[in-house]
């Protein structure tokens, strides 16, 4: 079977207006700015409106790298939405996006790996571009983390925030290939480090559990820093080497932002300049999925990422599920 090449087209991300800052919440739970600032890196997140699911946040984003990549909707083959937020359990979020957009050509599906749903969503829309099947493919990362936020749980609701980034993936002539490796794991063992307790077909929601904020976001921290940095490096090394790439050719690491700290020790694990590593877990806290791209359009607009520039991608999340990727703009 023919191999086809693929590139990124464009890019977009989209963060919500109503900006929720750590003195904000200092008045809501037990909390302070100094303790918020010196565990996560997090001086502020982005929420969105009561009105605004997970899928206008992704349009926004999709909007923007469609612009980008000088294409309409109409001519997508395929649209792929990493998140954990979704509109509604079904149908798929892809399709309340695909509506959004009026993308009517496409097939939609989306990917729930929480953190990670990007990597996958990019190594998924890759594979099916060089196919020769699809040839324009959407893929999303996009959260409404506030919806499923316990705002009375000082360990978690200072953590996240809403937020969506985008890329289109294009055929391109064949040996032109903007994803030179991926590596995907998971380990189902820790399901209950980060997770919902309910609202699945496993503990159908009551209003006893509403209740009981247990369709809300439950994290055991502690257990999950060194899984989550070991996870990270260990797939960024194997990316790396399957590429071909060494650490100190890439220009940018891209880290999933989920805790300063956790940024910082992967980014030394893995022998890379601090200054190498992009962070902005500062303004938008972790935006799970959308983390990635949102970070990636960033420095795309800016000016920071040049064509032929090397990019490692990385990312850790619940399932547990982990990934990285080796991108060559």
């Amino acid at each position: 079977m023919k191999r086809h090449g693929v590139t990124i087209a464009g890019s977009g991300s989209y963060v919500p207006e109503r900006i929720l800052t750590n003195a904000d919440l200092e008045k809501m739970v037990d909390t302070t700015d100094e303790w918020i600032r010196t565990r996560t890196g997090i001086e502020q997140r982005h929420i969105a409106a009561p009105d605004e699911p997970c899928s206008a946040i992704a349009a926004e984003a999709a909007k923007r790298a469609l612009t980008a990549a000088g294409l309409s909707a109409e001519e997508l083959d395929l649209i792929i939405v990493a998140t954990f937020t979704g509109d509604n359990i079904f149908p798929n979020t892809g399709c309340y996006l695909q509506k959004r957009l009026g993308a009517v050509n496409a097939g939609c599906f989306s990917i729930e790996v929480a953190c990670s749903g990007f990597i996958y969503g990019l190594e998924v829309g890759a594979n099916m571009v060089r196919s020769g099947g699809y040839r324009k493919v959407l893929v999303v990362g996009a959260e409404k983390i506030s919806s499923v936020v316990d705002w009375t749980d000082r360990n978690t609701c200072v953590l996240f925030g809403d937020g969506a980034g985008a890329v289109i993936l294009q055929q391109a002539p064949a040996g032109h290939d903007f994803l030179l490796a991926a590596k995907l794991g998971a380990d189902g063992r820790y399901t209950d480090l980060l997770h919902t307790a309910a609202g699945g077909s496993l503990r159908p929601l009551t209003p006893e559990m509403v209740a009981q904020h247990e369709n809300c976001i439950k994290m055991e921290g502690r257990e999950i820093f060194k899984l989550a940095v070991n996870a990270m490096c260990d797939a960024s090394r194997a990316a790396l080497e399957q590429a071909g790439v060494a650490a100190d050719q890439v220009r940018w690491v891209i880290p999933h932002q989920a805790n300063q700290r956790i940024i910082s020790s992967v980014g030394k694990y893995l022998g890379v300049p601090e200054e190498k590593v992009y962070v902005n877990i500062n303004r938008y806290g972790n935006t799970s999925a959308a983390s990635i791209p949102l970070a990636l359009d960033e420095l795309v607009r800016s000016g920071q990422v040049e064509r032929g520039d090397l990019l490692l991608l990385t990312a850790f999340g619940g399932g547990l599920t982990w990934g990285a990727a080796v991108v060559k703009w």
